[in-house]
């Protein structure tokens, strides 16, 4: 099911990426909590869009880790290729989170091509009032594009297979989780919070510098 330190580097990955998904989520999330008709932020709806945001999540990571070991598995060199190839996304998002080189905003707009289609879907399902319909929504936006999601893809095709792919991305997506969870009951404060360049540089930077040791190790 994969290596546990690459898991737990996974799970730090989308903590640290935390600041870039309150940007890229925090909008529906901000929906969810604050549109239905209940007193409180509604901790089901978000817990439920949660879950079907990270089961897409799975979902995806599953694919790329079966296409990677697919395609470069059987060669001698497949593996460090693809982890190379992982590692150099990882500095890129690092530059990306901390805004020092926005390079991955050009793979999100392609990415758009595939989220025009699928975005109406999920707005049949707003406003959001039970969890059903929240947990359709989250597993319909956990496509969109996103340079975070996208790198962390680009690790799952060297990880080795369907399974070691969904559990990274599983890993990546449970890291994601506290900052979307915080977002739907402390919106603004959090929102103010992560705004700040000195937040997203700390978060960038560990990203970078993991991608930087990793591709290192790939050379050792």
């Amino acid at each position: 099911m994969g290596d546990p330190g690459t898991l737990l580097a996974a799970l730090a990955v989308g903590i640290l990426g935390g600041v870039h998904c309150l940007g890229m989520c925090g909008g529906i999330v901000g929906a969810i909590s604050m549109g239905h008709d209940r007193r409180g932020p509604g901790l089901d709806l978000l817990l439920a869009y949660n879950l079907g945001r990270m089961a897409s999540y799975v979902i995806a990571g599953a694919l790329a880790g079966w296409l990677g070991a697919s395609l470069l598995g059987g060669l001698p060199a497949g593996q460090a290729i693809l982890q190379g190839f992982a590692a150099i996304f990882l500095i890129l998002l690092g530059f990306y989170l901390a805004g020092w080189w926005p390079v991955l905003a050009r793979l999100e707009q392609a990415g758009g091509v595939l989220w025009r289609r699928i975005e109406p879907l999920g707005r049949r399902f707003l406003p959001v009032r039970h969890a059903g319909q929240a947990l359709m929504v989250g597993g319909l936006w956990g496509w969109l594009p996103c340079g975070l999601v996208y790198s962390v893809l680009a690790w799952s095709l060297g990880a080795g297979g369907a399974l070691e792919g969904a559990a990274l991305m599983g890993a990546f997506a449970l890291g994601t989780l506290p900052n979307l969870l915080l977002m739907g009951v402390f919106a603004a404060r959090l929102a103010a919070f992560v705004r700040r360049p000195w937040v997203r540089r700390v978060a960038g930077g560990g990203v970078a510098m993991y991608g930087a040791w990793m591709l290192l190790s790939v050379f050792m």
